[in-house]
C-alpha cells in the first residue's frame, strides 16, 4: 500500500461525532474512536493483505467501507475503529509512508511473511 493518507469524512461532525485529535474522532452515541485513511494498493496486493496485518499489529478493525462500489480498485477508503491510543500510534505509523508484506528465511529455514512499513 502507498499514498496513505488522512480523509476527513462528512459525518465527523457534532453533535454524533466529536474531534478527540488529529483525525480520531469519538462516536459519542456508541463511544467508540475513528479515523479514516484513503491508499492506495501496489499491483501486486490484494485488499485483504498487508491491510489484515495492520489491523492485527494496531489492534485494530474496519468499520465501514467509504464508497464500497470500489472496493475491487487498487483505491480504497477505510473507516478504522479501535482504541485511541492505537489509532493515534498507527496514524503516526502508517500514514506517508508504504506498507508492504515481504518474505524472510526465518533461523529455522522456514519462510516468513514480515510486515514492513518505511
Amino acid at each position: 500500500m502507498k499514498n496513505i493518507r488522512s480523509i476527513t469524512l462528512e459525518k465527523y461532525s457534532p453533535p454524533v461525532y466529536e474531534s478527540i485529535d488529529d483525525h480520531i474522532y469519538r462516536n459519542t452515541e456508541d463511544n467508540t474512536y475513528v479515523t479514516a485513511l484513503s491508499l492506495e494498493l501496489e499491483d501486486d496486493e490484494d485488499s485483504q493483505y498487508p491491510l489484515e496485518d495492520l489491523l492485527d499489529r494496531f489492534n485494530l478493525y474496519i468499520s465501514g467501507f467509504i464508497n464500497p462500489e470500489v472496493i475491487e480498485s487498487q483505491y480504497l477508503n477505510l473507516e478504522f475503529a479501535g482504541d485511541p491510543e492505537d489509532i493515534r500510534e498507527f496514524l503516526k505509523s502508517v500514514v506517508g509512508k508504504r506498507v508492504y508484506n515481504m518474505e524472510v528465511e526465518g533461523q529455522d529455514g522456514k519462510t516468513y511473511v514480515k510486515l514492513l512499513i518505511e
